[in-house]
């Protein structure tokens, strides 16, 4: 996910994207450690994103009280 897409989303949908994004690296996670994790590259990946969800609405709300 790009960081201009995040942008676009309100916050309630960035909060719907932080659950859905912290809800699959959850599932990543169990099938690591089942050992049925086909695409390695997607747990760095999801992290990254929840990250960049995290910053974003950080910043909005930043916006938001000035």
């Amino acid at each position: 996910m790009k960081a201009a897409d995040v942008r676009a989303l309100s916050a309630d949908q960035l909060n719907e994207e932080l659950a859905k994004l912290k809800k699959e690296q959850f599932n990543l996670r169990f099938q690591k450690a089942t050992g049925q994790l086909e695409k390695t590259s997607r747990v760095n990946e999801v992290r990254k994103d929840i990250a960049r969800v995290k910053t974003i609405a950080r910043q909005k709300a930043a916006e938001a009280k000035a």
